[in-house]
Formats: structure tokens, sequence, C-alpha cells
């Protein structure tokens, strides 16, 4: 993790570098947690970032090295439709990362080929088969309370797709990304028709920028060498 912290200093650079640690901290603390006496995490760690936090890219990425081991290549899975505004969160994420530079990963849901919920089951059954060894990353649109519209949710339990249509679907994924684009409602998938594409573009830019960064983490090691 150290030279995960050495590596935010040298892009944020040295000003105010004792509060943005402090931020950062108070982000990686905000997880709920419970540990094993030999150290390993046996509860639900969740993480929280608002899309208009200038360290919420960062922060991601910090959360991602804490839920995914650093010899794991995890597979990205990005759920949704283009069809709604509010539901096109994973597509467009999926899109923007197969144009990372630095992003070798699996991934599996763009605006050309969606996965939506009702694929679901078959893309379990297929990621089982074709990466049995690897972490799936579950991106995903949601709704949420008023209050929390805009922030970014990581946690190592996966996902529920469906959910904002009204769908009760099974879980999908080891880590989930979730972006709260619309208020729950008994009407939530009119409102996710009617959630601005500005929120949605920024939440996937900054989710696809914080996969692809740690993706090249994993790859890259401080000095630029493939890491073994």
């Amino acid at each position: 993790m150290a030279h995960i912290f050495f590596s935010a200093y040298k892009f944020f650079g040295a000003t105010n570098l004792i509060q943005k640690f402090t931020l950062l901290y108070k982000i990686l603390k905000s997880g709920n947690t419970s540990y094993a006496k030999n150290g390993r995490c046996v509860g639900i760690m969740e993480y929280s970032f608002n899309v208009y936090n200038k360290m919420a890219t960062t922060g991601l990425v910090l959360s991602l090295g804490r839920l995914i081991k650093p010899q794991q290549r995890p597979v990205i899975l990005c759920i949704g439709s283009d069809l709604a505004i509010g539901d096109s969160l994973g597509p467009v994420c999926g899109t923007m990362l197969l144009k990372k530079k630095y992003c070798d990963l699996f991934v599996y849901g763009t605006l050309k080929k969606t996965i939506t919920a009702k694929e679901i089951k078959y893309m379990n059954d297929f990621l089982h088969e074709t990466h049995p060894d690897c972490p799936v990353i579950a991106i995903d649109a949601a709704v949420g309370d008023a209050g929390d519209i805009g922030l970014i949710r990581v946690t190592n339990n996966g996902i529920r797709p469906g959910l904002g249509a009204n769908k009760r679907l099974g879980k999908v994924g080891d880590i989930g990304i979730l972006g709260i684009v619309a208020e729950k409602s008994v009407f939530n998938y009119s409102l996710l028709n009617l959630t601005r594409l500005n929120l949605v573009y920024r939440m996937a830019d900054i989710i696809s920028d914080a996969v692809a960064d740690f993706s090249a983490r994993s790859l890259f090691g401080e000095t630029g060498e493939v890491a073994v």
C-alpha cells in the first residue's frame, strides 16, 4: 500500500500533502470492516466517494487496492442499457475502459454490446468457466436516497443488478462499483430516464480512470517495469 501513497504524492505534488493524506485516510476509514484474528477480512467493506470530490479517482484506486490482492488481475463486467440515460453508466464505463492505453483487463459490456440484467445468469456461468481464478469487478448504476445521488460506492460484496428497475436477480461480481444516479422511487425506471447525462458521464469517467489506473499500477512497478 505504501507505493500507492507514494504514487499519489508524486501525482498531486507536495502542496498541502498532509491535508490530502488526511483526506484519503478519512476516505478509507469510512469503510465498514471486520477482521478475524489472522487479519483476513470477514465482513463487508464499503467505501463511498462523491463524484464532485477531486480525490474520488485516487480514493477508488486505493479502495480497489485494499479489496483485490496485488497478484490478481480482475475481469470487468459493466452492466446496463443504452435505452435509459441513468442505466447507461455501466456500458459507458466499458466503452471508456477499452480506449485506455494501459488497461489490459478483460472488459465485458459496452455501448456497442450491452449486458443487461437478464443476461446476468449467463454471464455468471461464463465468467466462472472462462476466468475461474479472476475476481470480477461489476459496475452498474443504482438508485438511492436523494442525498446519495452522485455517490460512487465500492464494496467487496458484489452487486444485485436490476433492483433499480424493480427486478430481483442474483448477485454478480466479487467487487461491486455502484454509481447512484437517481432517487429511489416506485417509478425507478422512469427516473433513470430523467437522469442527467452529465452526471452519468462524469461518474463513468472517474470509474474508468480509477480501474485503468489500478490496472496500470498492478502491471507496472514504480520504475515503469512490468511487475511479476
